[in-house]
């Protein structure tokens, strides 16, 4: 059954799953790491790469302290609720 809870819980887990990515350890191996990204000059518009991996910095840079609060909230709901 899908509920909203699980829609909370699967996105949960993938910002957890994003913030955990190491550029060095397994993005670089993909050609994903910090090198990948390109500097691009002024007027041209980023490559979808160089995008995604300033999306994966952002995340990794906000949503640290909050994901950490957010599993902890998780853990006592799946405790309490089952």
């Amino acid at each position: 059954m899908f509920t909203l809870w699980t829609l909370v819980e699967a996105s949960l887990l993938c910002l957890n799953a994003i913030c955990i990515l190491h550029e060095e350890r397994f993005l670089s191996k993909f050609g994903w790491g910090a090198t990948a990204a390109q500097i691009q000059g002024f007027g041209e518009a980023p490559t979808v790469k160089a995008q995604i991996l300033n999306l994966v910095r952002s995340i990794r840079t906000v949503a640290k302290i909050p994901l950490i609060f957010l599993n902890v909230l998780a853990i006592i709901f799946k405790l309490v609720l089952g």
